[in-house]
């Protein structure tokens, strides 16, 4: 930041410098080094940008929170411009309040997003200058708090819950990318992003997988302890492989961003038990619990092989209610094997070398 000089000082200043009869001495005193302004000047330099505030909200299956709008085609997240001298946290509150009806605080920062001024589409006579955008958690509602959403006489006609990979066909390019980001930002639980133009000025493995890119497999069927019974078909195998530090091994296809448990057998682990299964009407699919001793050298280079939460592999999955009697079950399982409770950190991908205990 340049030094500012106070105008008054540097006038008088040079008054008495200049006068008639001025000493030498005074001509020559130090003079100030660096770069000056004056509050003027400073001022006038600064880049002026509209700032912005909306909130991601999802719902139980993991859906986002859309809004259809009266004045354009596409759909928003909530949330709206920060008027002068408000704080981006009470404008996110506030459009929410005014938008949904619906009262809350929102302090956590999912990312902070720089809109360039030439954003294509934008009417020439708005004179945007760019755009500093702030997105909030707004948190997983329940049914009971979606109904009681109250939508305004104007502005707002309608709210839906996408599905994420849905919102580059709903939104506005920039928007979608925006809220992908936010929504990855949030499952990896390393804090609030920092985007320009809706990418990830550091993305994160899931950024770089491109996970949520493509729809989440649907897996609502009811769920059950324990093993298969032998006259049901079992559809899929796949099982909970747990690390030494609580965490499980996740697939992700390089291509689709698709997101799997590993088979049973598809690592050395030990331990292994029948955790339980769900039953759909295309079949069973059946779920195992092991602790993983080693990570082979990757076999197949189309999947990448992370270690997350057990929270984490929920949020990046469709798995209805039954989802959350499964995690109860794993956690019950990560207990006997006597293995720590994870925290959320960032999902960490494995190297192709594969890792040993």
């Amino acid at each position: 930041m340049p030094q500012l000089t106070d105008d008054a000082a540097t006038e008088d200043t040079a008054t008495e410098d200049t006068a008639p009869g001025a000493s030498d001495a005074g001509r020559d005193a130090p003079q100030p080094t660096g770069t000056w302004m004056t509050p003027a000047e400073y001022g006038a330099s600064r880049a002026a940008l509209w700032t912005g505030a909306v909130v991601l909200v999802t719902d139980t299956d993991g859906r986002v929170l859309v809004q259809s709008v009266d004045y354009r085609p596409d759909r928003l997240l909530p949330g709206g411009a920060v008027d002068a001298g408000e704080a981006p946290t009470a404008a996110a509150a506030r459009e929410v309040r005014e938008e949904l009806g619906v009262d809350g605080r929102y302090p956590r920062g999912l990312a902070v997003d720089w809109i360039p001024a030439e954003t294509p589409g934008i009417p020439p006579e708005m004179s945007f200058p760019g755009e500093i955008l702030y997105v909030y958690d707004g948190g997983t509602w329940s049914p009971d708090r979606i109904d009681a959403v109250r939508l305004p006489a104007q502005e707002i006609t309608g709210i839906d819950f996408a599905e994420p990979a849905d919102l580059p066909a709903l939104m506005d390019a920039g928007d979608a990318r925006r809220a992908l980001s936010a929504l990855r930002a949030r499952i990896n639980g390393a804090g609030a992003a920092l985007l320009e133009d809706g990418r990830p000025v550091l993305p994160s493995a899931l950024d770089r997988l491109g996970v949520l890119r493509t729809r989440r497999v649907r897996q609502h069927g009811v769920w059950h302890h324990g093993p298969v019974p032998a006259h049901l078909p079992v559809r899929e195998h796949s099982a909970w492989m747990f690390a030494p530090d609580g965490r499980v091994l996740l697939l992700i296809a390089r291509a689709t961003g698709a997101v799997h448990l590993p088979h049973p057998t598809a690592e050395p682990a030990a331990g292994a038990v029948p955790l339980g299964y769900r039953s759909e009407d295309q079949g069973v699919h059946a779920r195992a619990a092991a602790r993983l001793t080693a990570v082979s050298p990757a076999a197949d280079p189309a999947y990448a092989r992370l270690l997350a939460t057990p929270e984490q592999v929920r949020e990046l999955s469709d798995w209805g209610p039954a989802g959350l009697h499964e995690l109860a079950a794993v956690h019950a399982a990560r207990a006997h094997l006597a293995l720590p409770t994870p925290t959320r950190t960032p999902l960490t991908e494995l190297p192709q070398e594969g890792i040993s205990w």
